[in-house]
């Protein structure tokens, strides 16, 4: 991937594949699986991206990477949650420093 419009892609993709038979398809099976476990699993590979970050091993945190964005992708569908709502979320975040959104974030 290797800008926006390749993640809007694999948004696309992953819902249509949610779509597909859980037999034939991971991400129709995780989605059928429901939240919690795809959240679980989101999680899973979120540790294991950091493990890989800690090990010094690029090519392994890459493919950790892609595991981790992938599942993202299959969260963010299955909560009905767009490419585009996430765009809109990170420009939002993009006029002001970093101290001042986190600082902002202590009332949700």
């Amino acid at each position: 991937m290797s800008d926006r419009t390749d993640f809007d892609a694999l948004m696309k993709i992953v819902g249509e594949r949610a779509k597909a038979d859980p037999a034939q398809s991971y991400t129709a099976k995780l989605t059928a699986d429901g939240i919690p476990r795809i959240a679980r699993k989101f999680g899973e590979e979120a540790v294991e991206t950091v493990i890989a970050a800690l090990q010094e091993d690029d090519a392994h945190l890459t493919a950790e990477a892609g595991d981790l964005l992938f599942h993202l992708a299959v969260l963010l569908n299955a909560r009905g949650i767009s490419a585009e709502a996430l765009w809109q979320e990170l420009a939002r975040r993009t006029g002001q420093s970093g101290l001042a959104e986190k600082a902002s974030r202590k009332d949700r």
